[in-house]
């Protein structure tokens, strides 16, 4: 399904009805949009699903209806009815993260129809999609909100301080904070993402109110930005996906994660942003590269964007790979309230990563 998790379908959706799958979270990660790096970071796919199990969880209890099911936990059920099975996924369940042992690596959901979008070059058909999409589709936007504006947001290249409501010539080098969340909208889909007015959003949402999106996502927000004061962490954006069904919208994809979000430690990124400002530091050619090919496919009005940059980046240092490690583990047990992982402190992973 995407570069860093797999998706694994047991029952189809229908036009009528949710089927029934999971995600299968790996150890791989991307930035830029370039897909599958050329490292794993270890434990990061049960990091991810772990946080996100615990949001999916925080949100059910609060009234928010997800497509979360639990987490599938490896321990072998004691019933008389699989005894002698060969099949290993009877050996597994479906339980709450607090049921389980070991950091799970996937996440049991309820699947949505994901209809094909037609395009043309850069011109998508988005009223092709509803017409197969019906009453149960995935709606195709990203909603993003912000709590503040790092030095990495978009959205200090898209925008003046001013167009946000701040007193502001120019964006100042540091974090700036919000006094109220932004919530944006941007395309799901697209070979690259690009951020839409709300009349734009509220048409390729089709019969998903961009209204009601809008209010489940500060709702989401406001969960994860109290789970993760417990922790000391900052919540600073993300975004979530929804999927329409039956006229209910329901959050849907993983919610809150190191990857999904960002949130700092003291002013100290814990997060993939972590990697993406390592790689500008360390190998500016290429992330040079991936924007200048952006822009030249924009420019042609070509989609395919990857395949006009020349550059690949580079593999990561061990102690780079070992401290992302540490910074996704000890993120985690902070996060959710339990040593699920070996991990140091989270001050000691985060001071470790300070360092390089």
């Amino acid at each position: 399904m995407t570069s860093v998790k797999e998706f694994r379908v047991e029952d189809e959706p229908s036009p009528n009805a949710l089927g029934t799958g999971a995600f299968v979270f790996t150890d791989d990660y991307s930035v830029f949009d370039w897909g599958k790096m050329p490292d794993e970071i270890p434990r990061k796919g049960a990091s991810l699903c772990s946080m996100g199990a615990r949001n999916f969880e925080l949100l059910e209890a609060e009234g928010v209806p997800t497509h979360y099911r639990g987490v599938v936990s490896e321990a072998r059920r004691a019933s008389d009815d699989r005894a002698g099975s060969d099949d290993p996924r009877d050996d597994r369940e479906v339980v709450a993260l607090d049921e389980t042992d070991e950091p799970p690596t996937e996440m049991a959901i309820d699947l949505t129809q994901v209809p094909d979008l037609p395009r043309t070059g850069r011109e998508y058909d988005y009223d092709a999609y509803h017409a197969a999409a019906g009453d149960n589709y995935l709606v195709p936007l990203e909603v993003v909100f912000r709590n503040s504006v790092p030095v990495g947001s978009s959205l200090r290249r898209r925008a003046e301080p001013s167009d946000v409501g701040l007193d502001f010539e120019e964006w100042p080098d540091g974090v700036v904070q919000l006094e109220e969340p932004l919530v944006e909208f941007s395309t799901k889909y697209e070979e690259s993402d690009r951020y839409l007015s709300r009349r734009e959003a509220d048409r390729i949402a089709g019969k998903a109110d961009v209204e009601e999106l809008e209010s489940v996502a500060r709702e989401v927000n406001r969960v994860v930005t109290e789970r993760a004061a417990t922790a000391e962490l900052t919540h600073e954006d993300g975004k979530i996906e929804c999927l329409y069904f039956d006229g209910e919208i329901r959050v849907a994809d993983v919610v809150g994660t190191f990857d999904e979000n960002r949130f700092t430690f003291h002013g100290q990124q814990v997060s993939k942003e972590f990697l993406r400002q390592y790689h500008k530091r360390t190998q500016l050619e290429w992330v040079e590269a991936v924007e200048e090919a952006k822009a030249t496919a924009k420019s042609r009005g070509l989609a395919d964007w990857k395949s006009l940059c020349e550059n690949g980046p580079e593999p990561l240092a061990e102690e780079i790979i070992a401290a992302a490690s540490d910074l996704y583990a000890a993120g985690t047990n902070a996060y959710v309230g339990r040593e699920l992982f070996d991990a140091p402190p989270l001050d000691e992973a985060v001071a470790a990563v300070r360092e390089l």
